[in-house]
Parts: structure tokens; sequence; C-alpha cells
């Protein structure tokens, strides 16, 4: 972890135009050790490592027994993955200073990324007896019962954390991840509901429990909760969307739509308010507006499928196929493993009867991993409309990899290899059809007309 610094002790820029100047001029400067902390503080902030190395030897050459300045060195071995030379260095410290908690954190980081976090966590707990500042460190405990799947305990010391420093929205929000996944909506509402109670104008809080009660469904409740958000914070963009969430569920999209567009007003426009006030009008039947905001939804971020999924659908529901089409082909040039475009390239070019394309976007969607059952009976129906009955049979017997008993696809290969005059094939794939589900026998009547009325297939059903 990081050696955490107050914003005064930053490097004023004095510091570091005088350390600098020194790097370029090779002229040897005096800091003392505090400053030369700052500086490689800065640098750390800054991600500038080489500077901060160059801090760190520099420092130790002006003073080589600072514990600080060598629990800086210790940090860059550990980041630079050098841990053999980081826990030999601690081990010469420890003898220094073994009440040195920072020390103790150090090889709680080691240990975590040895994957040995048991072993971190015990380190941790020897840190807390050694500072009355247990905050960070109950973080870190919480951070490693995460990684171990704890989440009951990772979730307590994260409230330890809170407790000792009550303005820690980070651990406040990884309580409530804990919470999340364990599922205790109610416990998470019991809990902030205390918090709020000694933090009243807390806007995170407020947040993160209309956000439980949207998941409990009591959107009024939600409501209420972002409403005292925006209170306690009315730059709080978070607040306004959430809000905006609850009232389309409530259908009082005109306010869903202000709520929405005062977020476009506190900062740039997200992409994801954008759609949302697309759908908002499209729910209240003003279609130009809505699909201008589909439109600089994906023009504000073209990588957002949603939003070309909602363009591709508006028109679709115009029945304007040409149009969605056109716009689905655009959202393939930009992203061409989608699987939700090309599901959508399939159906809208099944709709204008363009077959062979049709066949091609559900092939592609089915390469990509949508096995839905509907994906491969369809690309089946549309090889025998276009006479590939080989085919067809070959992504039927795919489909029942993945549904072993559907008598639907059953049925069709039956159909099929009734066609292919493969009786005996025909006659299992029939039996099979007729044990799963005999009612689906409508399949062979509707897509093999000729075989359903043939006397072989009578014959078999008369004896089934």
């Amino acid at each position: 972890m990081p050696m955490d610094f107050s914003q005064e002790e930053e490097p004023n820029d004095i510091s570091l135009t005088k350390f600098e100047s020194m790097l370029k001029t090779n002229n040897v400067l005096f800091f003392d050790s505090n400053e030369f902390e700052n500086i490689i503080h800065h640098y750390l902030n800054q991600g500038k490592v080489a500077l901060a190395k160059k801090a760190i030897k520099l420092g130790l050459q002006q003073h080589p027994s600072s514990v600080s300045l060598k629990l800086f060195k210790v940090e860059i071995f550990v980041f630079e993955n050098e841990l053999g030379k980081a826990n030999s260095l601690l081990n010469e410290l420890y003898i220094l200073e073994p009440s040195n908690e920072e020390i103790y954190i150090q090889k709680a980081n080691i240990l975590s990324k040895e994957d040995k976090h048991i072993e971190a966590i015990a380190v941790l707990n020897n840190a807390i007896d050694l500072t009355e500042e247990t905050a960070d460190i109950h973080s870190l405990i919480g951070m490693e019962y995460l990684f171990l799947d704890q989440f009951d305990m990772a979730r307590d010391s994260f409230m330890e954390c809170l407790e000792a420093n009550p303005e820690d929205y980070a651990s406040l929000y990884n309580i409530i991840y804990c919470f999340d996944f364990l599922d205790q909506n109610t416990e998470a509402i019991e809990y902030l509901n205390t918090y709020l109670d000694k933090n009243p104008y807390c806007e995170v809080a407020w947040h993160q429990l209309g956000r439980q009660y949207y998941e409990l469904k009591d959107f009024e409740k939600a409501m209420s909760a972002f409403d005292f958000a925006i209170i306690s914070d009315d730059t709080f963009v978070g607040a306004y969307i959430e809000k905006g969430k609850v009232l389309e569920k409530l259908k009082r999209y005109n306010e869903a739509i202000e709520n929405y567009s005062i977020t476009l007003s506190l900062e740039d426009p997200t992409s994801f308010a954008l759609l949302r006030i697309g759908n908002c009008h499209e729910k209240l039947g003003n279609n130009d507006l809505a699909v201008q905001y589909y439109y600089k939804t994906v023009h504000e971020d073209p990588l957002l499928d949603k939003g070309w999924i909602a363009i591709t659908k508006f028109y679709s529901k115009e029945r304007n196929y040409h149009k969605a089409l056109y716009y689905i082909n655009k959202a393939i040039n930009i992203d061409s493993e989608n699987v939700a475009y090309w599901k959508y390239f399939a159906k809208i070019n099944h709709r204008l009867n363009f077959l062979e394309e049709a066949e091609r976007g559900y092939k592609r969607s089915l390469e990509l991993g949508n096995y839905e059952l509907e994906s491969w009976l369809i690309r089946s129906d549309i090889l025998v409309k276009l006479g590939e009955r080989e085919a067809a049979t070959f992504n039927l017997i795919q489909a029942a990899e993945f549904y072993p008993e559907n008598a639907e696809i059953e049925f069709r290969l039956a159909g099929l290899y009734f066609q292919l005059l493969e009786t005996e094939k025909a006659t299992y794939h029939l039996r099979n059809g007729m044990r799963f589900d005999a009612e689906q026998i409508i399949v062979i009547e509707e897509l093999f007309p000729e075989v359903y009325s043939s006397i072989a297939v009578k014959n078999l059903l008369k004896n089934k």
C-alpha cells in the first residue's frame, strides 16, 4: 500500500522545481528527508516511477538511515515484482523499527501478491496493534477477504474501516458490494439507515439506499432516497440517473427525461443518459425526438451496442427494415464480434426475405456462442428453403448436442432424412420426436407436407 500523505504534505512547486533542476544540471542540492518523501509520493501518484526511483536513490544518498525512504524502495521492488529483494529489505527494516506498522503493511502486500491471503491478514492484524490510525489497515484486510471470496468477513472489515473513518466512501461502496453479493438487500438497508442516522447528509449513502430499494422494486422509497441524495448534493449525477430509472419504472417519462437532462448540464453528455432520454421519448410517442437521441447516443459512444440496437429496433417497429438493416450493418462494421448485432442482422434479412444473408447472420451468431434453440431451428428452416438439406441436417445434429431431447429438432431431422431417402435415420428421429412430444408432429406437417402425407410416415404414425 502506498504510504499515506495528506495534501499539506504534497511537495510545493519550489521543492519539485529545485529537484528537477538538480536532475538536469547534475548539481547536488540538499533536501531534508520529509521533502524527499513528499517528492517520491508525488511521482508515484503521477505514475512517474522512473523519477520516483531517482528521488529514492538521491534521498538515500543524503539520508542513508531513513526507514521511510527505504520503505519507498520496498514499494518499488514490489511494483516491479522483485519480491525477494523487497522481503530482504523489509527484514532489515524490521530489526531497526519492529513497531513500524508500514513494514507490516508492505509485508502483507507481498504475501497478497504471492496469493497468501490468510497470512497477509494475520500480518495486517498485527499492524493494527501498532497504530491508532486503523482505517486503512481494516480496508486492506477487507480486500484480502474479498480475494478469498469471504464476503461476510470482508464486509465486517470494511465496516470497521468506515467506523474509524466515516467519510471513507470506497469502504462504504465495498460494504454494499458485499451485501449485494450475499443477496442481503434488507440487511444492507438496515445498515445504511443506521449509517444515515449519524451521517444524514451523506449523498453516497442515500444513493446506495435508493439502489437497494430499487432492487426490491420499492420504487417510491427508492425515489425518496434519491431525492435526499440530490438534496445533500445537487450536482450528484448518479442520483439523477437512478431517479430517472425509477421514474421510467413508474411510467413518468417526462419527469425521467427532466432528470436525465439535468445530468447533461452537469457534466459531459453520457451515452447512457442520451439513450434513456431517447427511450422515454419513444414511449411517449415522440418518435422524431427519440431517434434524434439514439443518433446522439451512437455518436457519443459508437461502441455502445445498446445504442445501435435501439436504432435498429426503432426502425424495425416502424417496419422500415431497409433502414434498420443499414444501421445494423454500420454496427457490425464497428464490432463484428457482437453476437446481438448478428442476431438482428439475421432477423431483419429474414423479414426482407434475403435468405442467404439471413442464414449467414444466424450462422455467425451461432459461431459467436449464441446457442438459443430459436437460432438453430430458424437457420435449419432457411437452409431447407435454400435447398441445402445436408447443411440443415448437420446444423440440427449440432443443435441436438445442446438440446438432446427436443421434439422440434427430432421431427425436422426426420423430415430431412425422409427427403434424403435415408429411411432408417428418418424413422429413428421420427420415433424420438413422438416419444419426446408427439404434438410437435405439426413441424413435419408444416415444413415437410409431402413427407407428412406419404404412406411411410402414415404407417409409422399408425403403428405408434
